[in-house]
């Protein structure tokens, strides 16, 4: 008989504690589990190129390499088939919605209970969409907000990266250099997310880009 492989999580949090305490909720759930941690956006991009078609990523949005919710959106524009659990402290009341909205398959606190990350796994790894039952989750009331994820979801999975780094402040021929092609490739990406996000400048791209900020 030949033996199920292990299911693959990633754990992404800044914070040691925090992944140590997702790591033992993941280990009880009563599978086999291979479990990658990672520090960084950066991190969790070579763990799942190192592990492609994890079973699940549990995700905070709040990083180095992540501002807000832009990484949740350039991992789910590259990652398309990707499963991502958000696990934040944030106590923005915005942050659910925009993370369900982006497609994130759910949304955890890590004020929960073990219980409560353990039950909120199980049913996302059975296919639901998970969002705490007591959680107030009303439609998007910030109609840019809303008109911003639209445009995003046009973007390509490249150029939600460049539009991730314009929100750092690079300059093209740095962006050039993270992703290995020429400043002429980077322009043109340029180009078209500026086309597809609606605004003519960079500036405008990046305080678009900062509405999906949110606040600790």
């Amino acid at each position: 008989m030949t033996a199920t492989p292990p299911s693959t999580f990633i754990v992404a949090d800044d914070h040691p504690l925090v992944r140590g305490a997702l790591k033992e909720i993941v280990g009880s759930l009563g599978q086999a589990a291979r479990i990658v941690e990672a520090a960084d956006l950066e991190a969790v991009v070579v763990a799942l190129a190192d592990n492609p078609d994890p079973d699940l990523l549990l995700l905070d949005i709040h990083m180095p390499g992540s501002t807000g919710l832009s990484g949740l959106a350039m991992l789910r524009a590259e990652f398309p088939g990707l499963p991502i659990a958000i696990v934040t402290g944030s106590q923005d009341a915005s942050v659910p919605r925009r993370a369900l909205d982006l497609g994130a398959s759910g949304f955890i606190p890590k004020s929960a209970s073990f219980a409560g990350i353990r039950e909120a796994l199980e049913r996302i790894l059975a296919g639901e969409i998970y969002c705490p039952p007591d959680l107030d989750l009303p439609p998007e009331q910030d109609p840019e907000v809303v008109d911003l994820i639209e445009r995003m979801r046009s973007l390509t999975p490249q150029q939600t990266r460049v539009l991730t780094m314009l929100g750092k402040g690079l300059l093209n021929k740095q962006i050039a250099f993270e992703l290995g092609v020429s400043e002429a490739t980077v322009k043109a990406h340029v180009s078209a997310v500026l086309q597809k996000l609606g605004v003519d400048s960079r500036t405008q791209a990046v305080i678009r880009l900062n509405k999906l900020a949110s606040e600790t």
